[in-house]
This record gives structure tokens, sequence and C-alpha cells, in this order.
């Protein structure tokens, strides 16, 4: 009996450490100031650490999670941890022509190594896209990017094979360098050049209505987004609501159900997150359509609301159609 309890006491005590922690470590403005003063060298020069610290910053030391739910929230944990590797291919190019203006799209195609990867992510960048990236990332990094070159524009040719296959193989090589970098490619800069585009028209469509061309371009994406956030596995929540709430309003309750599952167990432990207690009561809503159990989403919202003031709480699509407001 004792032996088969060890697991279980480990991870309580574990949990027990953290709320210990987060309970007594003194606040106020004087505590905070020397972390917002942190150089931005000693983050860059300890990525892990930093998003060690992110990851844990919002966790609720009052978690009411089970057991059961603690040894799962830790064994996603450590799987965040392992390092996803990903390659990029630029196999083609497409000219494009409007009234006034023609340029060239890239197609990149984003890989995961070391395993078949049947999801690949497939996306178009043009060449002022892969110029406004850069002068952001030297703007943050200036000191790393020094020594990373671009492909320079050239005032005629743009537009012969022999230039845009230049430019195809030097765009792959830099997308590897930035890679390659750690501090870099966990840079929201880095993350939004990949992905912020196809978000963007994701959500202008849930606001339009649109939500099958919503969830189309949400799934194409959200695998790509958790394959860059891995090590901070909340930044996804905002797309698998989003993802949620294109689900619920096309009727289909089980899918709906099944990424709001995803979604909840990445805010298991941070129960602060404003989508938190909306997500809770979407759950609530649609494991009671479904005939499933809603009552334990029901105990950890009362718990939630008795523990903090009556505050305005905004409906999931509420939350939804406000990202990426231009």
């Amino acid at each position: 009996m004792d032996q088969d309890s060890h697991p279980e006491r480990e991870l309580l005590e574990a949990v027990s450490r953290i709320t210990t922690f987060s309970t007594t470590s003194p606040s106020g403005k004087d505590q905070n100031q020397p972390q917002a003063e942190m150089s931005c060298q000693e983050r860059k020069e300890n990525p892990e650490k930093d998003d060690l610290k992110g990851s844990s910053a919002s966790l609720s030391p009052n978690s009411s999670m089970t057991t059961k739910e603690l040894q799962e929230y830790w064994r996603n944990e450590k799987r965040q941890c392992k390092q996803v590797k990903l390659v990029f291919e630029i196999p083609s190019t497409r000219i494009v022509e409007h009234h006034l203006s023609k340029y060239v799209m890239y197609k990149i195609i984003i890989l995961q190594t070391g395993s078949f990867d049947s999801n690949k992510s497939v996306i178009e960048r043009r060449y002022s896209d892969f110029e406004k990236l850069h002068r952001n990332l030297l703007e943050e990094f200036s000191e790393e990017m020094e020594d990373v070159t671009f492909p320079r524009k050239t005032l005629t040719g743009n537009f012969t094979e022999e230039i845009i296959n230049e430019r195809k193989l030097a765009f792959k090589d830099y997308l590897r360098l930035l890679y390659s970098m750690k501090y870099v490619r966990r840079s929201k800069k880095f993350i939004d050049f990949l992905t912020r585009p196809e978000l963007q028209e994701a959500y202008g469509c849930l606001r339009g209505g649109q939500y099958t061309k919503a969830l189309e371009i949400l799934l194409e994406v959200i695998g790509l987004q958790a394959r860059l956030t891995r090590g901070n596995p909340v930044s996804i929540v905002p797309t698998l609501c989003a993802i949620v709430v294109c689900h619920k309003d096309l009727e289909n309750p089980a899918s709906a159900f099944e990424y709001g599952e995803k979604a909840l167990s990445h805010l298991c432990m941070h129960t602060s997150h404003k989508y938190y207690i909306p997500l809770l009561e979407t759950m609530i809503a649609l494991a009671y359509e479904l005939g499933k159990d809603f009552l334990s989403f029901q105990e950890k919202l009362e718990e939630w609301k008795a523990k903090k003031d009556p505050i305005r709480i905004f409906t999931l699509k509420e939350l939804a159609v406000r990202e990426y407001v231009q």
C-alpha cells in the first residue's frame, strides 16, 4: 500500500512546494522591480530559465485538481520540455500581379524532424514580409543578428528566374539560421511572422460569421503554432478556444467539446487566465448538451466564483472576436 502511494505523495509534495513558494513570496512594487529590470542579455542567455518562470508565474496555488489531473498536468509539462526541431523548405514560388503592384510569393513548407510529419504546415510570404521580419529582429537582437545576411533588393531583374531561385535558397537558409538561435525562434516576432497573417484572416472570418472558413484556417495553423510555442502551451489557448467557438456555431458540439478539453488542460494550473471561466461555462453547456458529466466543470466554476469578487466575464465568443483586431 505504502509503496503504491509513493508517486502520488511525491506529486502532491511537489505541488505543495509550488504552493508554498507562491504564497510566501513577498509582493509589492519593490519586490517586482528587480524582475522588471532583468537585462535582455540575461534572458537571451537563459531562455529555458525564462520560459520556466513564465510558465509557472500564473500557476494557481489554490488549485483543486485531483491527483489524476495533477499527474496528467506534469506528464504534459514533461512532454513540452522535449525540443521540437523544425526544418524549412521553399519548393516553389508564384508571381502575383495586381493593377498597381507585382510581387513574388514564396511557398514555405515547415516540417518536424525525427518522425513522419503528416501535418506539415504550408504558408506563403513575400519579400516585404521577410524584410519586415529582419528589421524587427535587428531591433530586438541587434548584436546576435549583425552577422546574419539578408538578400538585398535589386533595381531590376527581381522577377527573373535566376533571381527568384537565388532568393528561394537564401530565404530557406535564412529561416534555418533564425530557427537555430533559440532566443530568436522563441521570440514573438519570429512566431508572428509564421502564424499571424493566417490567424488574422481566420479571426476576420470568425467576426464575419464565416465559421467554416475560419475553422479551416485555424485547424491549419494550430499545429504549427503548437510546435513553435511548445515551451509555452498556454499561448495556444486563444486559438483552441476560437476553434471551439467555430465548432459550436457550426453545431458540432462533440468536436467543440474535444478542443475545449485540450484548451482546459493547458489552463488547469492557470485559473487566472482570462479564458478560464468563459471556457468552463462553455464546457458546462456542451457537456450538458452531449449528456456528459458537467458537475466537475460546475464545481470548478463555483469554487472560482467563491474566491473572486464578482466581475464582468465575457463569453468565449466575445473574447474570440476581440483577438487580432487590427
